[in-house]
C-alpha cells in the first residue's frame, strides 16, 4: 500500500505543477518565467517522448507510442509489487511520472513541458517534474546495478 501512495504523491506533484502553469496560461499570463540566468519556466505542449524527442502529431502513431506506454507502465507495476529495498522507490519515481505524462498523453493529447535550463543561448530540452523523476529513478536503477554488480565482482 505504501508503494501505490508514493506512485500516487509523485503523479499528483506533478499534475500539480502542471495545471498551476496551465491555469496561468489559460487566465491569459504569458508563461516565460526567467527565474535565474540558467533557469526559466516557459510553457510548451510536447508530442514526442521525454524530453520533446520523436515529437508526433495526433494521429496513429502517437497513439500507438500512446499504447505502448501504457504496456510499459503496466510491466513497471510489476516490478513495482516485487521490488524491495531502493528498487521499490526507483520503480515508483519511473511509474509516478509516467503516469503523469500519460495521462497528459490521454487528455491533452501532449505532454505540458516548462522547466527550461540553458547557458546563454544554449536550451537543453524542455521538460516537466514527470520527466525528473524518470530520470532520477532510470539513472537510479543503472547505478544500483553498476554498484551491485561491482560488489558482486569484487567478492568473487
Amino acid at each position: 500500500m505504501k508503494k501505490i501512495i508514493f506512485i500516487l504523491a509523485i503523479f499528483f506533484f506533478d499534475r500539480a505543477t502542471k495545471i498551476y502553469l496551465i491555469n496561468l496560461q489559460s487566465s491569459g499570463t504569458d508563461v516565460d518565467f526567467y527565474i535565474f540566468p540558467f533557469l526559466n519556466l516557459y510553457l510548451t505542449w510536447n508530442t514526442g517522448i521525454g524530453f520533446g524527442l520523436a515529437s508526433l502529431d495526433a494521429n496513429m502513431f502517437y497513439h500507438a507510442l500512446t499504447v505502448i506506454i501504457l504496456i510499459i507502465n503496466i510491466i513497471l507495476l510489476f516490478f513495482v509489487v516485487k521490488a524491495k529495498g531502493i528498487y521499490v522507490y526507483l520503480f515508483a519515481f519511473i511509474i509516478g511520472g509516467s503516469l503523469g505524462n500519460l495521462f497528459d498523453r490521454v487528455y491533452y493529447f501532449a505532454v505540458p513541458d516548462f522547466i527550461d535550463f540553458h547557458l546563454g543561448n544554449f536550451h537543453w530540452f524542455i521538460f516537466n517534474v514527470a520527466d525528473i523523476f524518470i530520470t532520477v529513478g532510470i539513472v537510479g536503477l543503472v547505478f544500483t546495478e553498476l554498484l551491485k554488480k561491482e560488489k558482486l565482482s569484487n567478492n568473487a
